[in-house]
């Protein structure tokens, strides 16, 4: 009774101050749960627009919580809807969760915002994968014209127990190859493929496609 008596008596101000230092404490010892229990407190106290929305959805989204992240990346998105960091979350929350039309559009939504290639390489990707060829085509090419940072680099399944990173630059040209092939665009194809290999010489699925291909 005692304990309810003093949390009663505190200001909105002191009980956000304490919720905030059980979420740093959390944090530092790597307890997700009691921090995201503490957030939601302060969403509470501090109202619809509070910025720990915005931290809560990289949370779930780093717990692989994509249902959760994809809901709570809307609610982000009511105050700020051109938040490019939070569409992000929410479109590669849907592709995890399998929702690839949803996905699509809004990668689309994002790659018209953002101008980042590595936006369009994903919302090409996904057309691809929708069988939605020219559609893909058009992205990729666009996406090839645009700078790159040269830091950032993609996951390939090359079997079921490895796996093999590759630059974006490369990945690109590779994926462009792709659609490409399933254009009936088999000299363009090679091409692409040799370029991807030019910028990484062991992308091993790229020299696969250029082998089938010759």
């Amino acid at each position: 009774m005692t304990s309810f008596s003093v949390v009663a008596q505190l200001s909105k101000e002191e009980a956000i101050a304490i919720e905030k230092e059980v979420i740093s404490t959390a944090k530092r010892i790597s307890d997700p749960s009691v921090a995201t229990y503490s957030m939601y407190k302060l969403i509470a106290l501090e109202g619809q627009n509070s910025t720990y929305k915005d931290t809560l959805t990289y949370i779930y989204y780093s717990s692989r919580k994509y249902g959760s992240c994809f809901l709570m990346a809307n609610e982000v998105l009511k105050r700020d809807p051109k938040n490019v960091a939070i569409i992000e979350l929410k479109a590669s929350s849907l592709e995890s969760l399998g929702a690839v039309d949803k996905a699509m559009e809004v990668y689309a939504e994002l790659f018209s915002l953002s101008n980042n290639n590595y936006h369009g390489y994903n919302l090409s990707k996904l057309q691809l994968s929708m069988n939605k060829f020219e559609d893909a085509y058009t992205t990729i090419k666009k996406v090839e014209t645009l700078n790159d940072s040269g830091q950032v680099k993609v996951n390939f399944t090359i079997n079921q127990s490895h796996t093999q990173q590759i630059e974006l630059l490369a990945a690109i040209p590779y994926l462009k190859g792709l659609i490409e092939e399933k254009l009936n665009k088999n000299p363009e194809a090679k091409l692409s493929y040799e370029k991807a290999l030019k910028i990484q010489p062991e992308f091993i699925l790229a020299k696969e496609k250029l082998d089938k291909i010759n």
